[in-house]
């Protein structure tokens, strides 16, 4: 599963520096699939975008987490990272999205392409 920030958040941007993937963004702030990837252009609802193209944010209350960015650090630590440094633990597993181990790592691959 992608993780989630809860409203519990304190804006301490812990988790941010963090995230192998750039997958955690300040609330309000526009997201980009090629932060922190190696993606030029990716299907967003059947078409194809550049992948510098500002998405919009989440939520402009608390840092949030792009889910289609979101590998649980799969790949890159044991463990998630924003979980670990998050002083409020706030970083859940988000149950709206489930994905196995296989799915993350895919997901990885397809963001870094390794």
């Amino acid at each position: 599963m992608a993780l989630r920030i809860t409203e519990a958040c304190i804006n301490c941007g812990a988790c941010a520096v963090e995230c192998p993937n750039t997958a955690i963004y300040e609330g309000g702030a526009d997201w980009q699939w090629a932060e922190g990837t190696q993606l030029k252009t990716v299907e967003v609802q059947g078409e194809i975008v550049e992948a510098t193209q500002p998405q919009a944010p989440y939520t402009d209350e608390t840092f949030y987490i792009v889910t289609d960015k979101c590998t649980q650090c799969v790949g890159f630590h044991e463990e998630p990272q924003c979980a670990a440094v998050c002083p409020v633990d706030c970083c859940v597993l988000d149950l709206d999205h489930p994905e196995t181990k296989e799915a993350l790592l895919e997901k990885k691959i397809f963001l870094h392409g390794c």
